[in-house]
């Protein structure tokens, strides 16, 4: 079964990080969750209420991280996951992290990003000319680092895919899983060997 790494940090949205998770289940890849420490997180829930300017905050569910970010070995996994919420502000310094989402951009594997995740690539310097979606509060952070932001509720550009909340999981989710299934078949028919 193909690995997919899923990236995330206390603060973490729930939604952003649990369809991702129980959609790669469904497709047959084991998500593998990623994080500075490994240990049990406190996800958030996010929303704008009526009438609010700011994004309203609440306590979500937690994740267990199954690895750290010093042990991902890139080469063993299919794609990558980055969540949103507030998590991505806090971890996008980390030197580990940095180094493996840049290897899934020089190598072309399938990537993606949904609304503050667009922090961690824009910090590894990996966004320059690309078309993303994020949402709005993060479009200086994507274009600062030379991006290009599209409010879309699904942006694919080459390899890399992205939404601009949870809102637009049905939208994106399913351009990433079709990458991931590509990578696996290319994959299988090289012969690499199956990672449990």
């Amino acid at each position: 079964m193909e690995k997919v790494l899923i990236i995330v940090g206390d603060a973490s949205e729930t939604v952003d990080t649990l369809y991702p998770f129980y959609r790669l289940q469904e497709g047959g890849y084991q998500p593998v969750v990623a994080a500075p420490e490994k240990r049990k997180y406190q996800m958030v829930m996010h929303e704008v209420k009526p009438g609010w300017t700011i994004t309203k905050e609440w306590e979500g569910y937690t994740i267990n991280a199954d690895i750290t970010f010093a042990e991902i070995k890139p080469e063993e996994y299919c794609g990558i996951f980055f969540s949103g919420g507030r998590a991505p502000e806090y971890i996008r310094d980390d030197e580990d992290l940095l180094r493996a989402t840049r290897w899934f951009f020089a190598q072309n594997k399938p990537i993606a990003s949904v609304c503050h995740g667009v922090e961690i690539p824009a910090r590894a310097d990996c966004v320059r000319g690309r078309r993303m979606a994020t949402v709005g509060k993060c479009k200086f952070d994507l274009e600062v680092c030379g991006g290009i932001y599209v409010n879309a509720p699904c942006v694919v550009d080459g390899n890399l895919v992205s939404g601009r909340t949870f809102h637009d999981h049905g939208h994106y989710m399913g351009a990433w899983m079709a990458l991931l299934d590509a990578e696996r078949a290319a994959r299988q028919s090289k012969g690499a060997p199956d990672r449990k």
